[in-house]
């Protein structure tokens, strides 16, 4: 069965807009725990925008799945990561003007500086994944530093409608292949949402989808518990199908 995995910035997104206490994403994860998340994945970003690092250190210990922490190649943020040791570790793009991340890390440009932070985290026993675009290259680039496993960029399926999204879907299919061939394991995530998570927990050998905005989303309107609980029904769904 597909894995899911919670992302809960946008609980604390909620929270920063008012520089509160309240709503807690410690409090969001447990619900979503509840509701049959299989891991917790939060993005401490540079600026400190959502998630912030006593989210972090508390959801490290109270959280009874695996946490998996996004970061950039930022050195501050590897330190706090691996201080933290989170189950596992996406590294990501980031720019501090961006409203979300906008597309793949760029391994192929900066190969070095990827390498060291895999091996900096791998050093600590932490699984590291990279989130890459469906891009032949990148994910070469991706088993030569030693990713554990790539994570696909699902955006431009999630924006693509008709026969675009057929196209898209097939540019992740072929990319789904070669990250398994390459012996790494098969992750995707963004703008993933109730109507289109079908086809992309379908494609074979997926292990983990990590969704985050349509779960808060709808949780503002209807509880965490019961919107992750129906995401996790909608993916055993098509996993039962394929």
């Amino acid at each position: 069965m597909v894995h899911l995995g919670v992302n809960i910035d946008h609980v604390a997104t909620l929270r920063q807009a008012r520089r509160g206490t309240e709503p807690d994403p410690v409090w969001a994860a447990v619900l979503a725990e509840l509701g049959g998340a299989d891991s917790i994945t939060i993005h401490v970003r540079e600026d400190r925008r959502h998630i912030q690092d006593r989210d972090l250190r508390i959801l490290r210990e109270t959280v009874q799945v695996p946490l998996n922490l996004e970061l950039a190649c930022i050195p501050e943020i590897l330190e706090l990561a691996c201080a933290a040791i989170p189950a596992q570790a996406t590294l990501v793009p980031e720019k501090r003007e961006e409203i979300t991340t906008e597309g793949g890390l760029d391994v192929v440009s900066a190969e070095p500086i990827i390498a060291d932070a895999v091996s900096r985290l791998a050093t600590h026993g932490i699984v590291v994944a990279l989130f890459l675009d469906p891009d032949p290259r990148q994910i070469e680039v991706a088993a030569r530093v030693g990713a554990d496993a790539v994570e696909l960029h699902t955006g431009q399926y999630a924006l693509a409608r008709g026969v675009q999204q057929a196209r898209e879907l097939q540019r992740l299919a072929q990319s789904a292949d070669q990250v398994v061939a390459l012996g790494m394991r098969l992750h995707a995530g963004h703008g993933l949402n109730y109507h289109n998570v079908g086809a992309v927990a379908s494609l074979p050998k997926m292990y983990e989808l990590n969704i985050g905005h349509s779960i808060v989303a709808r949780a503002v309107l209807q509880g965490m518990t019961q919107a992750v609980r129906e995401m996790k029904q909608v993916i055993e769904k098509f996993c039962q199908s394929s």
